[in-house]
C-alpha cells in the first residue's frame, strides 16, 4: 500500500529509534508515577496528562521514525503531513503532559540562567517560524535531505524550537508566563501569519520547487536517511524516482502537501485561540463573581 511494500521492517520501523521511544515513555511513567516522591513539590499527574504524553511521543515517532516518515521521503504531501504532526500537534501534547513540578526540577537551575533569554517571547516566535520557513526554501530543503547527518540533526533543532513557540502558548508553569492572555492571543495570530508567505509560495508555485520530489537523483541520495545501500539500487528498482510511488504530478502533490501543511496549522491555532480565550473568559466571570467585589466597589 502507498508503495510500503517494497521496503523492509528495519526500513519502515527504525527499530533503534522505536526502542529510545519505548525508554523515554517508560521512563515518563516511572518519574510521574512511583518516583515521583524524590521530586520537590510533587503532584499526582492525571491520568489523562499522562495518555496525553504518551501518544505525543508515538505521534512523534511514527513521524520521525515509523512509515510516516519513509513515506515523507516519496511524496511532498506526506513530508508535510509529518512537519505537521511533529511540529504543531506532537509539541503542546509533550508540554501538556509534562507536569509542572518537573519542568521545574529541570530548569530552576543555576545552569540554565545564562539561556533564559532565549525564553523571550519574540525570540521563540521568530526563532520557530524562520527555521522551518527557511527549511522550506527549495535549494536549503534539497540541501538538508541529502546530508543526513544535517537531516537529524535540524530536525532536533526544529523540534525544540518548537517546543519553544508552543510554550507561550501552553503555559506548563503558570509562575514562568510572560504573556497575558490577550498577548497570549496575538502570539498565536503572528504564528499563523508568519508562516503563510512559506505556504502561499509552496501552493501556487507554477512548478515543482523541491528537487527531492521531482529528480530521482536527487530522490535517491535524500532516501539515504530511510534506506541503507547504494542509491544506484533504488533508481534501478523503481524507475522513475518518486514517480513511480505518486498518482500524482510533482506539481500537484506539492500543492496538496502546503494545503495540508496550513490547514492543520490553522486548525491548531484555532483551537488554541478557543481554549485560551474561554480560560481567559471564566477567570474573568470568576472574578466578578468573588463576593468580596461588589463591596469594595459599593464602598468606593
Amino acid at each position: 500500500m502507498l508503495g510500503l511494500e517494497y521496503f523492509s521492517f528495519s526500513e519502515l520501523w527504525s527499530p533503534f529509534l522505536l526502542v529510545f521511544m519505548m525508554a523515554v515513555g517508560v521512563l515518563y511513567t516511572f518519574v510521574v508515577g512511583p518516583w515521583r516522591t524524590n521530586f520537590k513539590g510533587s503532584e499526582a499527574v492525571p491520568l489523562k496528562k499522562q495518555v496525553t504524553f504518551l501518544i505525543g511521543l508515538a505521534l512523534l515517532y511514527l513521524a520521525q521514525g515509523g512509515p510516516l516518515s519513509l513515506l515523507g521521503h516519496l511524496m511532498f504531501t506526506f513530508h508535510m503531513v509529518d512537519m505537521a504532526v511533529s511540529y504543531f500537534i506532537v509539541p503542546p501534547m509533550l508540554l501538556y503532559g509534562i507536569p509542572d513540578w518537573l519542568w521545574k526540577w529541570a530548569f530552576a537551575r543555576v545552569f540554565w540562567r545564562p539561556f533564559r533569554f532565549l525564553m523571550n517571547p519574540l525570540i521563540c516566535l521568530f526563532l520557530f517560524n524562520l527555521m522551518f520557513s527557511f527549511y522550506h526554501m527549495p535549494n536549503v530543503h534539497d540541501w538538508i535531505m541529502v546530508h543526513t547527518t544535517i537531516h537529524g540533526f535540524f530536525y532536533f533543532a526544529l523540534l525544540v524550537a518548537a517546543m519553544m513557540n508552543w510554550w507561550h502558548i501552553t503555559y506548563p508553569v503558570k509562575e514562568w508566563a510572560r504573556l497575558s492572555p490577550l498577548w497570549r492571543l496575538g502570539y498565536i495570530f503572528s504564528n499563523g501569519m508568519i508562516l503563510t508567505p512559506a505556504c502561499v509560495l509552496i501552493i501556487f508555485a507554477s512548478e515543482p520547487l523541491f528537487a527531492v520530489y521531482s529528480d530521482p537523483n536527487v530522490w535517491a541520495q535524500a532516501m539515504r536517511y530511510c534506506v541503507s545501500g547504494d542509491p544506484a539500487a533504488l533508481l534501478s528498482q523503481f524507475k522513475g524516482g518518486p514517480a513511480f510511488f505518486n498518482l500524482m504530478t510533482a506539481q500537484e502533490d506539492q500543492q496538496l502537501g502546503g494545503i495540508i501543511m496550513k490547514f492543520l496549522q490553522e486548525f491548531m491555532n484555532i483551537g488554541s485561540l478557543f481554549v485560551i480565550f474561554m480560560r481567559w473568559y471564566r477567570q474573568e466571570r470568576d472574578k466578578e463573581d468573588q463576593p468580596g467585589l461588589d463591596d469594595a466597589a459599593g464602598a468606593i
